[in-house]
């Protein structure tokens, strides 16, 4: 009689992924200045989103937007780019102290700004609990400065930038 394990390895990198998306945008979100309790509140919804479309290969970008509430402008904003069948080592590893280089190059926000975290998705997704249509900021103004590839999770990974102003 023989044993065979089988082990669903896409499974593993979308947990791991969703998992280190999440607390990349915690660690941008809490070294530039501003409070990760909101994130916090809404950790279960943006988990299950950000899984099930990584799942389904729908997710394209998780881009998270920092404005002024008194005026509704861009303040900020950082984008986290899917990989589908990136061709990295398939290895499981986040860029953190790249992450953390340009968090401090880009400098803090204002305390009194505030966030929100905006994905899009190709058609035909899944519908998910809690999530809703929305548009994103203007970037007139701004320019995006690309970090690369800063999260591998055995294939699947994410692309990360900011959006600095002129």
């Amino acid at each position: 009689m023989s044993t065979y394990v089988v082990v669903n390895t896409y499974t593993h990198s979308v947990t791991y992924v969703t998992n280190k998306l999440l607390l990349t945008l915690k660690e941008i979100i809490n070294l530039s200045g501003l409070s990760p309790a909101k994130l916090a509140n809404q950790w279960d919804v943006l988990e299950l989103g950000i899984h099930t479309w990584l799942e389904s290969r729908h997710l394209k970008e998780i881009v998270l937007e920092v404005y002024n509430p008194k005026t509704d402008k861009l303040v900020g904003r950082w984008d986290l780019a899917i990989q589908y069948g990136y061709s990295g080592d398939s290895s499981f590893w986040v860029n953190t102290e790249e992450i953390r280089y340009h968090i401090k190059k880009a400098g803090l926000w204002p305390s009194e700004c505030e966030y929100r975290v905006v994905v899009t998705t190709e058609s035909g997704r899944p519908n998910v609990a809690g999530w809703s249509s929305t548009t994103l900021r203007s970037t007139d103004g701004f320019v995006k400065q690309s970090l690369g590839t800063t999260l591998d999770g055995a294939g699947l990974g994410s692309n990360t930038s900011y959006w600095r102003k002129v």
